[in-house]
Order: C-alpha cells, then structure tokens, then sequence
C-alpha cells in the first residue's frame, strides 16, 4: 500500500473537479509524483470557514477512524499556509449526483440503484453499530469507483450516540450548517423536539436517496423550507415515480410531453418493482420505530437480485469512469499533468461533496 506524503510538493495539481461545502472548498484531479497515482485533493480554504473550522476536524478524524470497504478513505491530511488538504482515492465516475446530473436526468436503472443501496447500507450498519449517526445522506456523498463500488463520504455533519461510554436512547442535537442537507433529514430530527432522534433518522435519509436515485431529483425539490418541514410533519411521503404511483389524469398531462418542464413519458411509462417500492416506503415510516435497522434492511429479498445482475459499470453506461474518458478524449494523453488535455471532459460541474 502506498503510503501518501504530507508535503504538498509531492501532489501536482491536474484540474478542478468541483466546488463543495458551500465554495469553501475546493476538489482536484491531482498526482502523487512519488507514485504517479491519480488521487483526488480536496482543499479547505481555513479562511473561509473559521466558525466551520471544528465540522472540518470532525470529518477528518472520524474518517480516519473508520476502516470499511463502502465507506471513502482518507489517505491522508495535512495544512499547508492557510488550507487544509485532504488526500484520498479517484472515484472514477463522481457522486451518483453527478450521475443523475449528467447521463440519468429521469432516474438511474433500478438494477443500479439496488446495487448503490446495498452497499450504502452496508457502510451504515458499520457507522451505526459503532455509535454514530451520519445525518447528512444524499446522492452528492454517495461516490462510485471505477469497479463500480459505491462509498459513502461526508462525515462532517456526523454525531455519537455513545457519550460519556454509555448509548443514548435519543440525540437532541441538530447538526450546524446544514441548510443543503435538509430535504433529506427526517421529521423528527427537523422537529427539535424532546423526544429527540437516533440511529433510525439515517434510515429515513435512505429513502430519500432512493428517491432521489430513482427520480433524477431529491424530494420536496424547489420547496421552501418551512413548506418542506410542514409536509413532512403531517406525514408527507415521498413516492417513486411510475407508472403505478402517477395518476390517470397525470399520464395524460404528461404521456406526449416533450419538453424540459414536468415529467418524461419515459417516467410515467417506467414500472419500478414492487420489492423497490416496499423499501422506500419502509425506510419513511413516520415513527422511527417502524423503520427497520440497516442491518435488517441488507436481508431483504430485493438484494438477492445482484448475484444475476451485470456489474455496476455495465448498468451505469453511457456513463464513463473519469480515466475511461480521458481515454476517449484523445488518443495522445500519455501524460496527465497537462491539464488542457481535460478540456472536454464536463468534470467541472461534479458534486464530490465528501
């Protein structure tokens, strides 16, 4: 294994992948000179968040705590002048956000999204049995590699249940700086009241994803955020769209639609199975007792799919992992610390949120 300097000499810098948390910080395409590995470099600008400075700590050092194949690794991390830089793998094909953005506007193959939720929940039955909440699940801190393994990311926003060596019954904290995550949170965190929340509000943020992997978009999209808040208090449930949960009169509204606006034919011709269907509505229960366990959810029948499935990549086309496009860019990129070579490549709009 390689073992990733901290001396920023030692990293050049290929291109931008993206802006995150909010443009104070920044993702790169860099290369580890001593290796020649392609890595990606995330930057925090420290002058930018100084009230924020702790959420970046925390990141840090729980992620380097944790040690699962689903859940992203940090090489390393080290300050250099006023930033903070943190090393860690490629993932070739983005956020799945940015898979929806760029090749899957209606939704992802369900086939896809059954594989991305397995291993998601995979990764959350490690961070919950070692007694922490990630609060901040969506589409942007899912990442997939270029073997089409899914790992989850953004730990920033992340709390114990375990204080003071004992485990907490309910948590009545709300996570600071989190106005980007809030379509996702479940109703009891959002309601801040003293009944408090646990572990089981990360598996209602699971059905958002859902949604959000099988809709092209998160739930309650474009909504203002006390609507938002209202909707799911009252037991608002988010559906996957189909032809089994869009109305006649919707199918007729939007059957011979060809515009940007609403929704495609292809989204209300689509049928997504019933197994699909039982998980997310499982997953957003509104008590959060009636929602099962990560680990109770990996045994559902749903999963015993992927044993006769193509392999992620496969499902994920025309969709290209970041070194297969470059590939195809041109056939003269024999070195990739000239970034003009990544000028066609529309990696500059990527949500690496991590």
């Amino acid at each position: 294994m390689v073992n990733y300097n901290i001396n920023i000499n030692d990293y050049k810098i290929v291109t931008l992948l993206s802006q995150c948390f909010q443009d104070k910080a920044s993702v790169h395409l860099a290369k580890y000179l001593p290796s020649g590995a392609m890595v990606a470099l995330k930057r925090f600008n420290m002058d930018k968040i100084k009230q924020e400075s702790y959420l970046v700590d925390v990141e840090i050092i729980l992620t380097k705590q944790l040690h699962h194949p689903h859940i992203l690794p940090y090489f390393t991390s080290f300050v250099h002048g006023p930033d903070v830089y943190v090393i860690s793998p490629l993932m070739a094909y983005g956020s799945c956000r940015d898979l929806l953005n760029q090749h899957f506007n209606d939704g992802l193959p369900e086939q896809a999204i059954v594989i991305i939720l397995r291993d998601l929940l995979d990764a959350l039955n490690y961070v919950h049995k070692r007694g922490i909440i990630h609060r901040a699940i969506r589409a942007s801190h899912i990442l997939v590699s270029s073997l089409g393994k899914a790992c989850l990311s953004g730990f920033r926003y992340s709390c114990p249940i375990i204080v003071n060596g004992r485990w907490q019954k309910a948590i009545h904290s709300f996570p600071s700086s989190t106005q980007a995550n809030l379509n996702w949170l479940s109703p009891e965190l959002l309601e801040q009241n003293l009944i408090g929340y646990n572990e089981k509000s990360d598996i209602y943020s699971v059905g958002m994803v859902i949604c959000e992997l099988a809709n092209g978009f998160e739930p309650f999209a474009g909504m203002c955020k006390t609507l938002m808040l209202t909707e799911k208090v009252r037991g608002n449930i988010p559906q996957l769209l189909d032809c089994t949960t869009i109305s006649r009169e919707d199918n007729e509204e939007y059957g011979d639609h060809d515009t940007n606006f609403g929704l495609s034919p292809k989204v209300v011709n689509r049928r997504f199975s019933e197994d699909l269907h039982k998980v997310t509505d499982i997953c957003l229960k509104q008590e959060p007792v009636y929602r099962p366990t990560a680990e109770q959810l990996l045994t559902d029948p749903i999963f015993k799919t992927i044993k006769r499935s193509l392999p992620l990549p496969d499902l994920l086309k025309p969709a290209l992992p970041l070194s297969d496009r470059v590939a195809f860019n041109t056939d003269e990129v024999e070195d990739l610390e000239t970034a003009s070579n990544f000028s066609n490549l529309e990696i500059f709009s990527c949500e690496w949120d991590f």
